[in-house]
């Protein structure tokens, strides 16, 4: 082979090679860490999540804060989340005569909104997504 034509053959990969480190930097994850806010200790189903159907939502809180739960953009009621003080978990289930009868299948977001009840003023909010499948 002559010189011109292992000239092309490199010029060709080194093209090839640029063209998969841009497509590889352009598709990839943002690489962002999802944190929560120090006055919640866990939530499931977790951020990014893919879960089954029959799944509860779980929000742990320091003890002695308050939330408003929103899925999919509604306000759940206060009256369907069930509460532990002692331990500052909050539990909400769709079920027949809850606001959702049931989890549909796909990408679900949650937000919370929190406030300390007493003590120190703390407020904020959090958001997060799963996939129901």
């Amino acid at each position: 082979m002559s010189s011109t034509r292992y000239r092309m053959i490199f010029l060709l990969l080194g093209l090839a090679f640029a063209l998969v480190v841009a497509f590889a930097v352009l598709w990839a994850p943002g690489g962002r860490e999802f944190r929560l806010p120090a006055a919640i200790e866990s939530i499931s189903p977790d951020n990014g999540e893919t879960v089954l159907r029959q799944i509860d939502l779980r929000v742990d809180m320091q003890v002695g804060y308050t939330i408003e739960l929103f899925v999919d953009g509604v306000q759940i009621p206060a009256a369907e989340i069930s509460f532990t003080a002692a331990t500052g978990r909050y539990v909400w289930v769709p079920g027949p005569t809850k606001t959702f009868t049931e989890w549909s299948l796909g990408t679900h977001s949650i937000g919370v909104t929190y406030e300390r009840r007493s003590g120190r003023i703390d407020v904020g909010q959090a958001s997060w997504v799963f996939r129901v499948q």
